[in-house]
């Protein structure tokens, strides 16, 4: 069975420098809808249509959810505006979703709202996040597109990427959607900044070194981002990001030790022994994060209970370590921060470990470890401090 797609009511409006048509195109690419059409009395018999209206802004989520259940109608409100059914069913959803037909008309179809189709938790992005379902006008279109950055962010991140960045990164988001730039130059132009960074911590440049370390980071929020705003992203762009980001942050440490002119740890400790631990550590670190994500539970390690979650925010990885870098070098003892770094990793990774074991425990005794977030109600009055500070719901 193939399903065919087809778009009425477009909107002039573009959100992020995309018609409705190019977003919903690009979209539907991802789920491997690639049939279209504006003629549904064309689509052969035993194949599905699923039609859509352009004048409104879909979460992803909910046309991965009509493309699962042949024979619905998903509603705003009273309002149908997207069905996906078989084809003797096309010339009725047509007349349904333009008002020429009531719901009352078709008893064997199946009727969903945003809430009932689509899912809160988002594993990929690590938070609660209610799917949306908008209309698509020149009046709201600075409030939509809004909703879809604010929508890419992940919920659970470190303290720079989830509080400093996000204004700064909008402003150039908007940019590089604007004037046609793509999410993998902007992550070639971050790899540039990391090469760059390096070599000044290797001359021994830190501050300047630290201004490169500190754009790539910046970048690293734009890029994804702008692949998720676009919906632009690809399998070598996601492969391209991952691999600077896991071997960036080693590599810099070890180059900054090696541009020191001095090693006055204060404790007995070679350079090359805090090599050697930073090293062990971070890849400690990763491992521990695979084999919970593989054995336990899906959403990773740092979904599983607030203490995580709040613990995410500094644990030894790049941007927290770099904060102690940058610290280090503002009080004149470089060597200082990379002994700082040193400690830090080591101790988030005997957390990770720790709190690695304890999950273990738990699955042996047959309790099944579940995510704090999947029991999060998006629709909560009164949310707690935890709930507003890793989920949307304070947001929208």
């Amino acid at each position: 069975m193939t399903v065919h797609a087809m778009i009425s009511a477009e909107s002039p409006v573009q959100l992020w420098g995309l018609s409705s048509r190019q977003r919903l195109e690009r979209m539907l690419k991802k789920m491997n809808v690639v049939n279209w059409t504006d003629q549904p009395d064309t689509v052969p018999p035993g194949d599905t249509l699923l039609l859509l209206r352009g004048d409104y802004l879909y979460d992803e989520r909910l046309i991965r959810g009509l493309l699962q259940k042949p024979g619905t109608v998903l509603r705003a409100g009273d309002k149908p505006v997207a069905a996906h059914v078989e084809t003797g069913d096309a010339a009725g959803s047509l007349a349904l979703l333009d008002g020429s037909k009531h719901a009352g008309e078709f008893p064997d179809f199946c009727f969903e709202t945003p809430q009932s189709l689509g899912v809160n938790h988002q594993i990929t992005l690590r938070k609660v996040d209610a799917p949306y379902l908008l209309p698509i006008s020149p009046k709201n279109q600075r409030r939509l597109e809004q909703r879809l950055f604010s929508g890419s962010y992940k919920g659970v991140t470190d303290l720079v990427t989830k509080w400093l960045w996000p204004r700064p990164a909008q402003v150039v988001t908007r940019f590089c959607a604007n004037n046609g730039i793509t999410p993998n130059q902007v992550t070639s132009l971050s790899l540039v900044l990391v090469i760059i960074a390096g070599l000044l911590f290797y001359q021994g440049s830190f501050a300047l070194g630290l201004l490169a370390a500190w754009g790539m980071t910046f970048l690293d929020t734009v890029d994804g981002k702008l692949a998720r705003v676009t919906v632009n992203s690809s399998q070598f762009g996601n492969i391209f990001d991952h691999a600077i980001d896991l071997i960036s942050p080693p590599l810099w440490y070890l180059v900054w030790g090696l541009g020191l002119s001095t090693w006055q740890p204060g404790i007995d400790l070679s350079l090359k022994s805090a090599f050697g631990l930073i090293f062990i550590g971070y890849i400690a670190g990763r491992i521990v994060e695979g084999i919970f994500k593989q054995f336990l539970e899906s959403s990773g390690i740092f979904c599983w209970r607030p203490f995580d979650s709040y613990f995410r925010l500094i644990t030894g990885r790049r941007n927290p370590n770099l904060i102690l870098l940058s610290a280090s070098l503002l009080v004149g003892r470089p060597d200082q921060g990379l002994l700082a770094v040193t400690i830090w990793t080591l101790i988030s990774s005997i957390i990770l470990v720790v709190r690695l074991l304890m999950g273990f425990c738990m699955h042996l005794t047959g309790t099944p470890l579940r995510s704090w977030l999947l029991d999060v109600d998006p629709a909560t009055p009164n949310p707690s401090l935890t709930q507003r500070c890793f989920t949307n719901i304070a947001r929208d």
